[in-house]
């Protein structure tokens, strides 16, 4: 069995109910729209963001959900899929997940005003159903990943990055969306609980080992979703290459510093930063960074007691670090 259906099992029946109730949740009366959120619909991805809210839930409640489980899992896929519309218009991408982008098919205008629908959807089933704690939870988490977005950018330009403020920049772009996931799934069942926070933690944590994989990925040679040294050309400041920056020989650093800002479009040249980095034991920092924040997400799950869910969130956290794409 693989191991993403492994993690599913013990929630295949509320995974099942989700989507027809996310299906309704972003009916319309308009026949445009209606055609494009079933396209949407039916390109879904591995949908961990749900899987993380209901095994969270069952796993602090005795295996049980509720209906605002439900309807958190729907507000976070709504406006995570309202952030991935308007950020393919914002890449100017033709493609998502194999498939081609709204954008592609029906242009930015109509790809900005279903991203704004998906998102105002997202926030009136909480409203509607009183659910005012868990808007806050995802009202902080799209501040946050805008922020990080527009520091990444602003940090792009400069390239004087830090490894602080690359977590911080990880932290609000990836790792914000897989923390409100967890602490949805705690305060839908246990609202005002300490389980909220600790796994808000716990989310955050796992998010940033995820982000620190994709940036490892870039160095790769498996069959990934994105070719490498993309985030060398698109000047992204990744965390191999940070501290390769930040431990090299002045003289290195300016030939570096040179090829991602004036050379990062020479495939010759991207190749030979890639050799640099992993000659100068980028990757291998990177690898026992994200195996640091593994390591603590785990130790939080285990102040839990043993469960079906519990085994299930393990497999989680071990699957983020050990997927090859």
């Amino acid at each position: 069995m693989k191991i993403t259906e492994q993690i599913k099992q013990p929630i295949a029946y509320e995974m099942e109910l989700f989507e027809q109730k996310f299906l309704l949740s972003m009916s319309s009366k308009v026949a445009l729209l209606n055609r494009i959120t079933h396209y949407i619909v039916n390109r879904k991805g591995k949908q961990m963001r749900p899987m993380f809210v209901f095994l969270v839930a069952k796993m602090v409640d005795n295996g049980q959900v509720s209906e605002r489980t439900y309807r958190g899992a729907s507000v976070i896929e709504l406006i995570h899929t309202a952030t991935l519309v308007h950020d393919d218009v914002v890449d100017d991408s033709n493609r998502r997940r194999g498939f081609f982008s709204v954008n592609a098919l029906w242009k930015n205008k109509i790809a900005v005003l279903i991203g704004d629908f998906l998102l105002s959807k997202g926030l009136l089933l909480s409203i509607d159903n009183n659910d005012f704690d868990l808007l806050k939870i995802i009202s902080v988490a799209v501040r946050e990943m805008s922020e990080g977005e527009l520091l990444q950018i602003e940090k792009a330009r400069q390239l004087d990055i830090t490894e602080d403020i690359y977590y911080e920049i990880i932290r609000q772009k990836t790792a914000t969306l897989i923390a409100a996931c967890c602490s949805l799934g705690a305060a839908s069942v246990k609202p005002n609980s300490e389980h909220v926070e600790s796994m808000r933690k716990f989310g955050e944590l796992i998010g940033m080992a995820f982000q620190i994989k994709d940036d490892l990925f870039d160095y790769g040679n498996e069959a990934i979703g994105k070719p490498t040294g993309i985030d060398i050309k698109e000047q992204k400041m990744t965390l191999p290459l940070i501290h390769v920056l930040n431990n090299c020989t002045k003289k290195e650093k300016s030939w570096l510093i040179n090829s991602i800002k004036n050379h990062n479009k020479d495939k010759k040249r991207v190749k030979e930063v890639i050799a640099f980095v992993k000659d100068h034991n980028g990757l291998d920092y990177a690898i026992i960074k994200m195996k640091e924040f593994q390591a603590e997400a785990l130790e939080i799950l285990n102040t839990y007691p043993d469960s079906q869910y519990k085994t299930a969130l393990e497999l989680m956290v071990n699957y983020v670090i050990d997927r090859k794409k």
